[in-house]
């Protein structure tokens, strides 16, 4: 509640949408949801932990999907529960290094 009342203090003394007060604030580039279609989930997310933790020695987490972390950049994968897709969320410190995280992931899901 509290929070909300600081961003409607901000909104009240800037002459600035919303959208500009929170882009100010980004600490990280997101990509946003990205779905794939996969054959056969499971193997694909033991695929992708098994090259991250082998080749990158990343840390796993395996609470929601799988979530790998390469420093301050950080990638989740989870299923969908109705569909046969696969959902990526990747985060990192700029965009350039979102990009190639996002892009090396989706190569090893769809390739």
């Amino acid at each position: 509640m509290l929070a909300a009342l600081h961003v409607l203090a901000a909104l009240g003394e800037e002459n600035r949408p919303l959208s500009q007060l929170v882009a100010a604030d980004t600490r990280y580039a997101a990509s946003g949801e990205i779905n794939s279609e996969v054959g056969d989930i499971p193997a694909t997310l033991e695929r992708i932990q098994g090259y991250y933790t082998s080749h990158h020695r990343a840390a796993t987490d395996l609470l929601d999907g799988l979530t790998i972390r390469l420093g301050k950049t950080w990638f989740n994968l989870r299923p969908s529960n109705t569909e046969p897709l696969l959902r990526l969320n990747v985060e990192a410190p700029d965009t350039a290094s979102m990009a190639q995280v996002r892009d090396d992931v989706l190569a090893l899901i769809r390739g």
